[in-house]
């Protein structure tokens, strides 16, 4: 249990099953298992992974700090999912259910 009590660690304590998912993806990206893309935006390499779902923690959307903050800034509908855009299959097949 964390025992700090910063803004983060405090989100943390709030939200644990997206805490966890967090922790999926970066466990994920450094095994190998997922790869960052570029920001489905803007094409910047430089990335965060963003959950439309937390119940689907390895299924994100990539964006750079910019867009990623205007997402949760001004809405969802900002950055609309796009089909084509959504993963392009970074999830292996193996951690997809169906």
């Amino acid at each position: 249990m964390l025992k700090t009590d910063t803004r983060q660690a405090n989100w943390r304590r709030a939200n644990p099953s997206k805490y966890e998912a967090h922790l999926a993806v970066q466990r994920a990206v450094k095994a190998g298992e997922l790869d960052k893309e570029t920001c489905e935006v803007c094409g910047l390499g430089s990335v965060d992974a963003h959950h439309d779902q937390y119940d689907e923690p390895l299924r994100v959307r990539w964006l750079c700090r910019r867009h990623h903050t205007r997402l949760h800034h001004y809405g969802e509908d900002m950055f609309p999912i796009r089909s084509t855009a959504y993963n392009h299959g970074s999830v292996p097949t193996a951690l997809i259910s169906n």
